[in-house]
Parts: structure tokens; C-alpha cells; sequence
């Protein structure tokens, strides 16, 4: 890969600084789609020794390019995704991807495959990371940010992602208690 090659790549990423994503932060700004990537990433790599049998470096890379289809469509909450959504920014990521050099088209391709497939337990971390990543931001953010079905979703969403690992099943118990206590604050 050449300079500019390079310095392409990382003008297409820049779009995931400025894609807004369906949670707001503590402060009630709309986080964006590279901070939750980044955020991810940093949850992986706090992970190494709780999961020393894991190739980390392979989960934080699994993180840090698992929204770049979003470069080209934007995020679409999980709740309204659908697989039309999907198809069409799968369609434009792996244009984008085959565009790429062609080791780093290579290297890009086998991560999306070995992600989508969901076999193996660095897959299986990434996804949990991501879909409890959006939990903790809910419970970081203002309540009457929630949309009305996060009330309930947020009590129920990843316990089957979660479920191939204690460690990570009960990081969602204590994201749960979280969420619990912040709705029922709400109440008082």
C-alpha cells in the first residue's frame, strides 16, 4: 500500500467520526459511530487476562472496523435494521473492501467472514462487546434519551450473545442491575 492508498482509507473512516449513532453520552451529546468503535476496542483490550486463550489483538481489530459499512450508510439502530439494510451496506462495504489493496482487502475480507459466522470465541467476544457496549452507554446516558422499547430491551438484549462465556454473563447481570436501578430512580 502506497501513501495515498493509505491516507484514502483513513478519509473514508473519518465519515464514522461525524455518523451519529442512536445513543447520546452522559452529557447528552449524540455519540458517534468511531467512538463506539473505539470504546469497544478498549473493551477488548481490558479483556486480555480475563481471556488469555483468545487472540485479543484479533478481537480489537474484529472492533475497531466491525461498523465501517456504516462509512457508507449510516447506523441504523439494531432494533430497525433490516435485512434489506443489511444487504445494501454489505453490498457497499465489501465493494469498498475489494477496492482495498490487496493483503489488506485479504485481511479485511477473512476478519468480516470469521465475524459473520459466529464460530469461533473471538468472534463470539467481539459481538458481545458490541451489542454491551450499547447497554452501558444507555445506562451512562440521561433516561429520557431511551427510547420507549429500551425500557425493555435493555432488560432483555445479549443474554444469548453473552451466553458462551461466565465471565461476560456476568458483566450483563451487572449492566441489568445498572439499568434496574437507573429506571427505578426514574420512578421516584
Amino acid at each position: 500500500m502506497n501513501a495515498r492508498e493509505y491516507l484514502d482509507i483513513l478519509h473514508i473512516a473519518e465519515r464514522l467520526k461525524d455518523t451519529p449513532r442512536h445513543c447520546t453520552t452522559t452529557k447528552r451529546r449524540t455519540e458517534s459511530v468511531a467512538e463506539h468503535s473505539w470504546r469497544i476496542s478498549l473493551m477488548a483490550f481490558l479483556l486480555r487476562h480475563e481471556f488469555p486463550d483468545l487472540d485479543m489483538d484479533k478481537v480489537v481489530d474484529m472492533c475497531l472496523i466491525h461498523d465501517l459499512g456504516e462509512c457508507f450508510t449510516g447506523d441504523i439502530p439494531t432494533f430497525i435494521k433490516t435485512d434489506d439494510d443489511r444487504e445494501v451496506e454489505d453490498s457497499l462495504l465489501n465493494k469498498w473492501v475489494q477496492s482495498l489493496p490487496e493483503e489488506l482487502s485479504r485481511d479485511i475480507a477473512e476478519l468480516y467472514k470469521e465475524m459473520d459466522a459466529q464460530k469461533t470465541k473471538e468472534a463470539k467476544l467481539y459481538k458481545s462487546l458490541d451489542k454491551l457496549e450499547a447497554l452501558i452507554q444507555h445506562n451512562e446516558s440521561p433516561i429520557d434519551t431511551w427510547s420507549e422499547n429500551e425500557f425493555e430491551l435493555n432488560k432483555t438484549y445479549a443474554f444469548d450473545t453473552v451466553a458462551f462465556s461466565d465471565w461476560l454473563t456476568e458483566l450483563r447481570k451487572e449492566i441489568l442491575d445498572d439499568t434496574l436501578k437507573k429506571i427505578e430512580a426514574e420512578k421516584q
